[in-house]
């Protein structure tokens, strides 16, 4: 009678689990600690019975040394990165942004009559984040960002998440904080179905991708940004891989621009560059201009 591949046997941890770990490490940052290891071992698992593999050796042979290793490791990283999300998710975010951080970063482009908002949802899992900002974003055009244009680019690790937010199709769960206006305004019956389609006009705005946060030679690429949301995506990486990528963050924002993290996440420790600022129920890290330079 044959056993069902595992990582670990009677608790103690297969090399081989080990080894997949590191390797994931070293390609996307992401890092699985001791309590972790049954995690990704379901998940190593859903793609060994997809291949027909029995042990985890076979697996790692096959993520290092096959002709499709890179595309089995894209994969293996679906598995790993599923999120879930829903719109206007974060309210009190949501109200800083709004209220005073999108008046704060107006007020210093009227100074350079430069009109444009750059806006980056890094980890965008599959799009209510992006969608809720452009929305956001298109209500205020008629308001204090009249004469102004934006742009939104949502990237993720998770191939599969990328493929909905294209789609741009969602249900009950993911809308169920979608105000009854809004949902008129912005979405759009998906015939024979009980989901909603994002209209055109949000989609417009919005430019997905994928890109992985671990990847330096990408990241320096992703310059001019007034804000950058990443929510709950740092709780993935350990200290070295949070650093670099806070590190690149802060290179890539404008002076007097604005990072959002998860309700529990924090730059303490990590990145001391940053200012912290605090809003009602909220909380942001501003870059602050460099003293004697515009």
């Amino acid at each position: 009678m044959s056993s069902t591949p595992t990582a670990t046997n009677r608790g103690v941890p297969n090399p081989a689990c080990y080894q997949i770990r590191d390797l994931i490490y070293s390609v996307a940052g992401i890092f699985h600690a001791e309590n972790r290891l049954a995690f990704l071992e379901d998940r190593c698992g859903r793609r060994m019975k997809e291949l027909n593999f029995q042990n985890l050796r076979q697996y790692f042979e096959y993520l290092t040394c096959s002709a499709e290793r890179t595309s089995e490791m894209t994969k293996l990283l679906n598995e790993i990165t599923v999120g879930e999300t829903f719109f206007f998710r974060n309210q009190p975010q949501i109200n800083a942004m709004q209220r005073l951080v999108l008046p704060s970063i107006v007020a210093t482009k009227q100074q350079s009559h430069y009109k444009h908002l750059r806006i980056w949802s890094a980890g965008c899992s599959t799009g209510e984040e992006p969608y809720t900002m452009a929305i956001l974003l298109i209500e205020e055009l008629q308001r204090f960002l009249r004469g102004f244009t934006f742009e939104i680019i949502a990237t993720d690790l998770n191939e599969r998440s990328l493929l909905r937010c294209k789609e741009g199709t969602y249900g009950d769960y993911a809308l169920r904080n979608v105000s009854p206006d809004l949902l008129r305004k912005y979405f759009e019956a998906v015939p024979g179905t009980h989901d909603f389609r994002v209209k055109d006009e949000v989609r417009k705005y919005i430019k997905f991708s994928r890109l992985n946060l671990s990847d330096d030679s990408k990241m320096v690429f992703v310059k001019s940004l007034d804000v950058i949301f990443c929510c709950n995506v740092l709780i993935y990486f350990d200290g070295a891989s949070k650093k670099r990528v806070i590190q690149h963050f802060y290179n890539n924002l404008l002076p007097n621009s604005y990072l959002f993290l998860g309700h529990s996440e924090s730059l303490f420790g990590i990145n001391d560059e940053f200012r912290l600022v605090h809003f009602p129920g909220a909380m942001a890290y501003v870059k602050s201009p460099v003293p004697g330079k515009k």
